[in-house]
Order: C-alpha cells, then sequence, then structure tokens
C-alpha cells in the first residue's frame, strides 16, 4: 500500500510541475488575435492623433495631390482599396487632373472657404 501512495505522489508532482510548465508557456489562443490587437490599437491612435492636428482622417478628408488639385477622399485608416499606402500619403486617381498621384490629407483649417468649397465638389469613388 505504501508504494501505491508513493507512485500516486510522484504522479500529483508530475502533473503539478507540468500545470506550472503550461501555465507559464505562452498561451497559443492569445498569441493568434495579439498581433490584430495591435494593429487595431495603433490605427485607432493614429486617426485620434491626426484627429487632433486638425486632419480629417476617417471619413470624408479633403486631400491635396502633387500638382496641387484639391478634392475630397474616404479616407479609412488601414483600408484602402482604390490607393496604395504608403504612410500618410497614397498613391491613387485624382479626379480633377486625372491621373495617378501620390495624395496627402489637408487641414480644412488651412485652406480658404474657396478651396474648402472647391475640394467638397469633386469627389472620387466613393469606397477606402
Amino acid at each position: 500500500m505504501t508504494l501505491f501512495l508513493r507512485n500516486d505522489a510522484k504522479d500529483d508532482a508530475k502533473d503539478t510541475a507540468a500545470g506550472r510548465a503550461s501555465a507559464l508557456a505562452p498561451r497559443s489562443d492569445l498569441i493568434a488575435p495579439l498581433p490584430v490587437i495591435l494593429i487595431v490599437a495603433v490605427l485607432v491612435v493614429g486617426t485620434v492623433l491626426a484627429r487632433r492636428r486638425g486632419y480629417g482622417i476617417g471619413g470624408e478628408t479633403i486631400v491635396r495631390c502633387s500638382d496641387g488639385h484639391l478634392f475630397t477622399t474616404l479616407w479609412v485608416p488601414g483600408a484602402s482599396f482604390k490607393a496604395v499606402r504608403l504612410g500618410p500619403k497614397r498613391f491613387q486617381r485624382c479626379p480633377v487632373g486625372h491621373h495617378w498621384t501620390l495624395i496627402i490629407p489637408v487641414r480644412a483649417q488651412d485652406l480658404t472657404e474657396e478651396q474648402r468649397e472647391a475640394a467638397a465638389a469633386v469627389h472620387d469613388a466613393r469606397i477606402p
């Protein structure tokens, strides 16, 4: 009977050690969504900071192409089907000059009323 108890004690010790090892090991069910959570957090923080600086990121945004044309586009952080994202710039078609170009968001307060009206009058495709 004593031998049987000792085996149980050894098994319990093994189970406890395995339990500690598994508790310390990274959980695969938490690791998989971690990059997604980090990407979403970076996008949210970037959007909030851009909006605080006066840029209309995260919706209808006034942008300027490299030729100086102003127009309005749907700017969704982390999503672009009609443009190639290059940091704060995007490579997409300018509906004013009918050419492919780099665009960058413009703060509405840096524009005159006439420029804001001209930008609002010209929209590109309604997809991000």
